[in-house]
């Protein structure tokens, strides 16, 4: 399938709405992305086994001094490795490919908006990842014992600011790099950060005060503080506005880099 497969799939005039021109975008994107095999079987499969590799590391921990569960821990875990598989490292990838294939320039010419043809290129991947993040949720109950969530606006909320945020994240990444195989190595120092130090493999309560204050402040934190917290039920209202906070920072910050710094042409 050619790059053209994208610009024709939302002609001009074909459809007058910004949903329906989105949805246009988005089913042709999704075609693509299938091809994509490494991108895809990234997106798809990786969140799904890295919740095994953490099993045995959460089982070595003094989690009851600490208020929480295995299923505590792993729960917002397996959803924190969706939106960084899933949703921020395979969408680095498509925007820059898009770029680097001319499909973003060419669908810049007709009916899409800027923020159109961004939105529908991730919403595949989105998608994908409030899937998995579903599945991994049922898993997790069933396989656990996780049972029912204490605040579950909490938790719904922290994921729909983690599907929020992580889209906009890769697109400022996917801005600074010169080809498809860069974007992929410009992706991985956010995500490794966001793996080590958000408390997906070492909780918040476990870590020093004054690193815990520290990784609390990056892009996957407060989603998982807020996932966490409305499953215990233990987030205090401060600590959840901080957590929220922090969440709409960093996708303000995002936006506006991406308003900013976006490019839209291959960068030579």
């Amino acid at each position: 399938m050619s790059a053209e497969t994208v610009t024709k799939a939302a002609p001009v005039g074909a459809t007058v709405t910004a949903a329906g021109r989105m949805t246009a975008l988005a089913r042709a994107e999704l075609t693509l992305l299938g091809r994509t095999r490494a991108t895809f079987f990234a997106a798809l499969f990786v969140p799904l086994i890295m919740p095994l590799s953490l099993r045995s590391a959460v089982d070595g921990m003094d989690l009851k001094g600490a208020g929480l569960s295995v299923g505590s821990v792993i729960l917002p875990s397996a959803i924190g490795f969706s939106l960084l598989f899933a949703v921020y490292s395979s969408l680095v990838s498509v925007y820059a490919a898009r770029r680097e294939e001319l499909v973003l320039k060419r669908l810049r010419t007709g009916e899409l908006r800027d923020r159109e043809i961004l939105a529908g290129a991730a919403l595949p991947s989105v998608l994908i990842g409030l899937v998995q993040c579903v599945v991994l949720t049922v898993a997790c109950m069933a396989l656990l014992d996780v049972g029912a969530p204490e605040a579950p606006h909490l938790a719904l909320l922290g994921l729909l600011l983690g599907l929020a945020m992580w889209p906009a994240l890769a697109a400022v990444v996917a801005s600074f790099s010169r080809s498809v195989e860069g974007a992929q190595v410009a992706a991985m120092p956010l995500l490794l950060v966001s793996m080590m130090g958000s408390g997906t493999f070492i909780p918040f309560e476990l870590m020093p005060d004054r690193i815990a204050t520290v990784c609390e402040l990056l892009p996957l934190s407060p989603v998982i503080t807020l996932i966490r917290g409305g499953w215990t039920g233990d987030l205090s209202g401060y600590e959840a506005l901080g957590a929220i906070a922090t969440a709409v920072a960093w996708t303000v910050i995002a936006v506006f880099a991406v308003r900013r710094w976006f490019r839209w042409e291959p960068r030579r």
